[in-house]
């Protein structure tokens, strides 16, 4: 069997990674009808190597199931059922059709573990390394978007796992590959953190259904979202940094690398977890129904801002860049 792109060709390679998937690999587009009761949102994404990931590191079926997170996350934060994928996937020279067959098993399992109704793949050439370009639709009530709660001043943040053990994994990742090109490599320290790696490599996400007035899904760290809040509330935000909830580990490796981990948390990405606001009137249902989930704030006058309060009770403006 040809395992290179040159021998089989753009359209065999696509037939074969749809091979027993259950996916139509050339099947007619989905066409979403929305009735009345019915709205349709979109998301997409851009993942580039040497930008978003390192093959390093990065085992590839891991890679394609974050990706199809990094599209569906968007959907989950506005409570959309995800319907249709598209992806579109620039390969360099250095990949063989077996590696990216291993990434397009990752991106299946994901794609059927989230419901995905329609999945379709287009194949390109890159001189840039691996390009991962995603599109996604999803279908949610309109029902639910109109009954969503109108927020209000003291209204509940609240975010749905531990921030900034992704971007300290990553760092745990970086400093092994530094160490591995030095030859002192050490498989234990990984070993020691492997909660804060998975974070990073393997992140988990599922679908919530609550009564929120705002949903944002983190991936740019968590000021990046609060901001985003702020605009579009016009109310102000305060975050308590000692409400903020952590992985095990994140104190212990941030103090080997020097990384203050709550700096991680608001700058640091990569997440994937979901931020909501919940009014305050539900504090009671909303603590006994989703236990999961830690609140770490809430809705402020405008004139407040965006802060980050610290435990001595200090007013920190939020600056993020979004990357």
């Amino acid at each position: 069997m040809a395992q290179n792109f040159a021998e089989l060709g753009r359209v065999e390679a696509i037939r074969q990674l749809f091979e027993g998937t259950g996916f139509e690999p050339f099947g007619e587009p989905l066409w979403l009808t929305a009735g009345q009761q019915e709205c349709i949102t979109t998301a997409s994404g851009l993942m580039s190597e040497g930008v978003d990931f390192d093959l390093v590191y990065f085992p590839l079926p891991h890679l394609g199931r974050k990706a199809v997170l990094k599209v569906t996350g968007e959907l989950y934060a506005v409570m959309a059922q995800p319907e249709s994928l598209s992806i579109q996937l620039g390969i360099s020279a250095k990949l063989d059709f077996p590696q990216i067959k291993e990434l397009w098993s990752g991106i299946v399992s994901a794609a059927k573990d989230h419901g995905y109704r329609s999945l379709s793949l287009e194949l390109q050439p890159s001189k840039n390394g691996l390009t991962i370009a995603l599109a996604a639709t999803g279908r949610h009530s309109a029902a639910v978007s109109a009954a969503r709660p109108k927020a209000q001043s003291k209204d509940l943040v609240c975010v749905s796992g531990p921030l900034g053990a992704a971007y300290l994994g990553l760092q745990a990742l970086q400093r092994e590959k530094s160490n591995f090109d030095k030859g002192t490599h050490n498989r234990e320290a990984l070993e020691r953190y492997k909660m804060l790696v998975a974070a990073y490599l393997k992140p988990e996400l599922e679908p919530v259904s609550l009564a929120a007035s705002y949903g944002y899904f983190v991936t740019h760290g968590l000021a990046d979202a609060l901001l985003r809040l702020q605009r579009d509330s016009g109310f102000g935000v305060k975050v308590y940094a000692d409400k903020i909830p952590f992985e095990g580990g994140s104190f212990d490796l941030g103090k080997e690398l020097n990384l203050d981990p709550v700096s991680a948390a608001m700058n640091g990405g990569e997440d994937y977890h979901l931020l909501f606001v919940v009014p305050l009137a539900q504090f009671e249902q909303f603590r006994k129904d989703f236990q999961t989930f830690d609140i770490i704030g809430h809705l402020a006058q405008p004139e407040v801002g965006a802060v980050l309060v610290t435990p001595e009770g200090v007013e920190l403006p939020l600056k993020a860049q979004g990357w």
